[in-house]
């Protein structure tokens, strides 16, 4: 760092450790990498990466270990040497796998993630009221309209669900579309929305809970079927007919590739027998499917997971510079940001006014966004 002081060098290792902690977007880890090989081996021996995404993903605590692939997709060889290396080398392939996860879950187009319906908790008329017809947009297709309703129900708090296999078992998951149901065909065109909704993901106890069942069976409880790694605030629903937008506090990441729907109140009866029921018309979840550079292996009983980075998996990227362009980082950009640090730390120490410090323009970095960091 000519020109000026490595202020590694000159704090503590907890101190060093919290003002990089202080970093939240992934780019900016790859440039701290990027100054020096000193820095470079600091931010892999202290896990910087993997922290970063613990405090993105809290559901990643229940990583039992990472793994890589080779290129023939078999598991690495068993490592040989001293305990010293062994160790930096684990370090170094968490350093690599938490990386590209904290950069594809940080820059992506967004996309569809729902592969099937699974089941709802209760169908009136099975199939023409199936789950099913939440996965087509067009909710009239001639000659009948599509949608799923519930049984009715003469208590309006009675509950109910719907389950969905996600594009793959590992996936980021923004926010939720759901578009309630108006019955246009019968007298004043009721709307049967809920009063609310919330949302849980996770995996099948079992690989097997899942194999033999049918669209029209009803699952078990899905407490004693699912293992649920994220439950979701409680969203205030609508009753108006149009797509309602429920986005999720932060991006959650889906282990295991399972969504489950609670619909909890209801607010519309049918005129013909005064029962309460919940229709739906159209259900979309979007974010983004990790694989096949990312998958999960769930560990059972313990209900941890190994996370693998097969080095043939690809993302799919946006257009932009050509490879080899968008896996440069710009010095200018990297060295005002180190300048940022060292400002920071001069504060710390007493040696510098607080002063506003230049703002980074925000479209620098999004051109080589989905191209892979440099680690």
């Amino acid at each position: 760092m000519e020109g000026g002081v490595d202020f590694l060098n000159c704090l503590d290792l907890d101190m060093s450790v919290q003002i990089l902690m202080y970093l939240k977007d992934p780019s900016d880890l790859v440039c701290v990498s990027s100054v020096s090989r000193p820095w470079r081996d600091f931010v892999i021996a202290n896990g910087l990466f993997k922290q970063l995404c613990l405090r993105m993903f809290p559901q990643l605590s229940r990583v039992a270990h990472v793994m890589e692939l080779n290129k023939c997709g078999a598991k690495e060889p068993v490592e040989v040497g001293s305990s010293y290396s062994m160790n930096w080398e684990s370090l170094a392939r968490d350093h690599r796998v938490y990386a590209t996860l904290a950069r594809v879950c940080t820059s992506f187009l967004a996309e569809d993630c729902i592969s099937k319906a699974i089941s709802a908790s209760s169908t009136d008329n099975y199939p023409d009221e199936s789950i099913e017809n939440t996965l087509r947009s067009a909710d009239i297709v001639p000659p009948r309209a599509l949608y799923w309703s519930s049984k009715g129900q003469k208590n309006p708090a009675v509950p109910e669900t719907l389950i969905y296999k996600l594009k793959s078992e590992f996936c980021v998951i923004t926010e939720i579309y759901i578009r309630p149901f108006k019955a246009f065909f019968q007298p004043g065109s009721p709307i049967y929305s809920a009063k609310s909704v919330r949302f849980r993901m996770g995996h099948p106890k079992s690989p097997n809970d899942l194999g033999s069942h049918l669209l029209g069976d009803r699952l078990p409880s899905a407490d004693d079927t699912f293992i649920w790694t994220y439950t979701s605030p409680e969203f205030p629903m609508a009753q108006e007919y149009c797509l309602q937008k429920f986005r999720l506090p932060e991006p959650v990441l889906c282990i295991g590739g399972i969504l489950q729907i609670e619909l909890l109140g209801r607010v519309q009866t049918q005129e013909v027998d005064g029962l309460f029921y919940i229709c739906i018309s159209y259900v979309q979840v979007v974010g983004r499917s990790l694989s096949p550079a990312l998958r999960v292996e769930i560990l059972e009983p313990s209900g941890t997971f190994v996370l693998k980075k097969d080095m043939q998996g690809k993302f799919h990227t946006q257009p932009g510079l050509p490879k080899n362009e968008a896996r440069e980082i710009p010095n200018d950009q990297w060295q005002r940001r180190v300048r940022y640090l060292q400002h920071f730390v001069d504060i710390l120490q007493g040696n510098a006014n607080v002063v506003e410090i230049e703002e980074y323009e925000s479209g620098e970095e999004e051109d080589g966004a989905e191209d892979e960091y440099p680690l």
